[in-house]
């Protein structure tokens, strides 16, 4: 049924028209007049279906530009979030992905190194980007008063893991407890990222008398940020 309404019924009926006037023709029914007549209101038949069609065509025309303009409008307010904010929740699963998925050289400044004195944190974020053969190194930039922990708690660890000698001696600066994030290049896009972190609270949750990420942001590598946090790691790994 949906084939047989697709067929385009005037063109059908006018060409049976014609048929059967040439027939009769033949067959002296019907004089040349008539003939003629018949062809002549054939003809204006099929001229005023095509100028139906023309003015249909030009609306439908109109419409498609004005639904292109109204996408293109859309797709211009519309501009992909510079962080994402990752919970409690989503945590875990984020924080290992993120990881997994880095290459090159990867820093991690001012992170907090007793959070690493737990194990499962420990194999959670560090073991993984030790053990990734894409990251070619590992560098910490971290405050002067975390180096007796690092010592105690990171060092053991890293000593345990495979391609441990891809972990750079840390950087120790005087940095204020403010910020702190992991900073690489991730696969597929090969862009800069980083997971971003606030001390204190409502980001970081004080336990037993260590900092341990609440809250983080995944920023995109198309944010600002990036080329801030570039320029803040080099700014202290160059320090004195």
């Amino acid at each position: 049924m949906k084939q047989i309404l697709r067929l385009d019924w005037d063109i059908i009926a006018g060409i049976i028209a014609a048929v059967i006037a040439i027939v009769l023709h033949l067959l002296h029914v019907v004089e040349v007049d008539v003939l003629f007549t018949i062809v002549l209101v054939l003809l204006a038949l099929l001229l005023v279906r095509d100028l139906r069609r023309e003015s249909l065509d030009e609306r439908l025309t109109e419409t498609i530009d004005q639904t292109k303009a109204a996408v293109e409008q859309l797709q211009l307010t519309l501009r992909p979030s510079d962080a994402i904010l990752i919970g409690p929740r989503q945590l875990r699963e984020k924080s290992r992905r993120f990881v997994e998925a880095a290459r090159g050289d990867m820093v991690w400044f001012n992170v907090c190194c007793l959070m690493f004195k737990s194990q499962d944190v420990f194999d959670l974020l560090l073991k993984p980007a030790i053990q990734n053969p894409s990251i070619k190194s590992l560098q910490f930039i971290s405050d002067t008063s975390e180096r007796d922990l690092w010592e105690q708690h990171v060092s053991p660890k890293v000593a345990t893991c495979t391609d441990c000698d891809k972990v750079r001696e840390p950087r120790w600066v005087k940095l204020p407890q403010t910020v702190s994030f992991i900073l690489c290049e991730t696969e597929p896009s090969g862009a800069t990222e980083a997971l971003l972190s606030f001390w204190g609270e409502p980001f970081m949750a004080q336990t037993t008398g260590k900092q341990v990420p609440r809250y983080v942001f995944r920023v995109q590598g198309h944010s600002d940020l990036i080329a801030q946090f570039v320029e803040l790691e080099r700014q202290h790994r160059l320090a004195d």
